[in-house]
């Protein structure tokens, strides 16, 4: 038990890397379906509204907890599906 939750541990970080590339594409995708400009914008762009700032900022928060959130617990799942076990089972 305690090998299989070293082994998940790669898998986890692994997964969570995928995860902060599909989410900053989902976020790309909905800020240019949402917004009036393609490019999201920077807390220092000085062209930029303070109100468009913070949505994008906002909205990018959302979308990457969200997609983490997914992505973590479909990785879970197969886990225990592949071991038997769920990853942070306890020994017992």
């Amino acid at each position: 038990m305690v090998l299989a939750r070293i082994v998940y541990r790669p898998v986890g970080a692994l997964v969570g890397a995928l995860g902060g590339v599909l989410a900053g594409a989902v976020f790309k995708r909905v800020w240019r379906l949402a917004g009036s400009r393609d490019d999201t914008p920077q807390a220092t762009d000085e062209d930029r509204t303070w109100r468009e700032v913070l949505v994008a900022a906002t909205l990018q928060g959302a979308v990457f907890a969200l997609v983490k959130a997914a992505l973590d617990r479909a990785g879970a799942s197969v886990w225990r599906r592949a071991t038997g076990h769920w990853p942070t089972e306890q020994p017992g």
